[in-house]
């Protein structure tokens, strides 16, 4: 069966961008064959801006996500496979969707929707405001 995060991912992206907000996107850099610029990596993850002022070439392939980007001044090669894309957002107020955390095997972890809490509580104006949806 055809994954179907490589097309939410295209989706999510064209809504958030159509609406005029940035698109910021979370990947699990703990995997050898996520390539980030060293050192920016936080607790296993970084936090990326998508938008087309900050990346370049940028495409949700079927199988990697890749753009070029500069960091520090200096541009690099940003490439991940599609299932460690953690979530995608809009920064300005946090509506996206999140993913799954990918197991060690490439396995989908299995996910307690009550482990979530409550839906319908307000955002919180802190940061941005992610479910899980299956």
């Amino acid at each position: 069966m055809i994954p179907q995060r490589p097309y939410l991912l295209r989706a999510m992206y064209e809504w958030i961008v159509d609406n005029g907000w940035t698109p910021h996107i979370l990947i699990d850099t703990t995997a050898d064959d996520v390539e980030i610029p060293p050192g920016l990596s936080d607790d296993g993850q970084i936090l990326l801006n998508v938008s087309e002022r900050a990346v370049h070439a940028l495409e949700f392939g079927s199988e990697r996500v890749e753009f070029s980007a500069r960091f520090d001044g200096v541009s690099h090669q940003v490439s991940a496979p599609v299932e460690r894309v953690l979530a995608i957002y809009a920064n300005e107020n946090g509506e996206g969707m999140a993913f799954d955390h990918p197991a060690s095997d490439g396995a989908i972890q299995d996910h307690d929707p009550q482990d979530d809490g409550p839906t319908d509580s307000p955002p919180d104006k802190g940061g941005p405001n992610l479910r899980v949806v299956k």
